[in-house]
């Protein structure tokens, strides 16, 4: 199965930032073949999209809620996909969550994707 692992979490202030990374390893194509998506997931609270890019990088895509603070970018060589979370909110502070799809193009929805994360915690402190 594919093995997906955050790492970059972290405490940090309000305002501050973070880049998350999440290594994509035993995959059964090639990394560039994935599109790739973050989720979180706050204590009480569903698990929430939060940034997708398809298999070709073209569209990268956003929630509203952090559309403007925060990018995802991949690096393939490094079968690596990354979330610069920037302006940082108490309300960001969830555990985050990556996954894959093969050959897709990106998606908000989390029935979407065919493998998961353990997740890696972000608390912001006000």
């Amino acid at each position: 199965q594919v093995q997906l692992v955050e790492s970059g979490g972290g405490l940090v202030q309000a305002g501050g930032s973070l880049r998350l990374s999440c290594a994509a390893s035993n995959f059964e194509r090639t990394f560039s073949t994935y599109a790739m998506g973050w989720f979180r997931q706050a204590p009480g609270k569903e698990r929430e999209f939060v940034a997708a890019i398809t298999w070709t990088g073209a569209r990268p895509n956003y929630a509203d809620s952090v559309k403007g603070r925060f990018t995802v970018s991949r690096d393939n060589a490094k079968n690596t996909v990354y979330l610069q979370m920037n302006s940082l909110k108490p309300e960001d502070t969830a555990v985050y969550y990556c996954a894959a799809k093969p050959f897709g193009l990106g998606s908000a929805q989390e029935g979407y994707y065919n493998y998961w994360g353990q997740g890696t915690q972000v608390t912001v402190s006000s």
